[in-house]
């Protein structure tokens, strides 16, 4: 049986933190769990987790936001399937969710960024799911 749910506390979110690691390579599990956090406090962003059986083996994370580019949106910023799980559907269930919660609550689009090497990503986005390439995004570090 497959189940989505939203994940809120500290319990629930670090269940789902070996999933996510393998997007987010960078974060340990501390580290994690507070941006998880205080994401969730100031910036109304959900987690939420597909379980196959009572294991979690994708996990999506998404806020809603307001732009004068995009106008009401709600932006995707963390989506990773269990590199042992991939191409069984969960991402799109996953993103297929987000999708109608964003209509719910009167959202006019869903948008994202994937990383530039990310081929396969790109192909699910634009081929499976309709997204389209609309720009780039640029960054620059503070940290000197």
């Amino acid at each position: 049986m497959v189940m989505i749910k939203e994940l809120q506390s500290e319990k629930e979110i670090l269940a789902a933190f070996p999933v996510v690691k393998q997007l987010r390579t960078h974060l340990d599990e501390s580290e994690y769990l507070e941006f998880v956090i205080e994401a969730q406090g100031k910036d109304r962003y959900k987690m939420l987790a597909l379980f196959e059986e009572d294991e979690i083996v994708a996990v999506i994370g998404f806020k809603p936001m307001v732009t004068l580019y995009y106008g009401r949106f709600v932006w995707v910023c963390d989506l990773v399937t269990d590199q042992k799980k991939r191409s069984k559907g969960y991402g799109e269930k996953l993103l297929t969710y987000v999708h109608e919660w964003a209509k719910n609550h009167h959202y006019e689009q869903v948008a994202l960024s994937s990383g530039l090497q990310r081929e396969s990503a790109h192909r699910f986005y634009e081929q499976k799911m309709d997204y389209e390439k609309v720009s780039y995004v640029f960054k620059v570090s503070l940290k000197k």
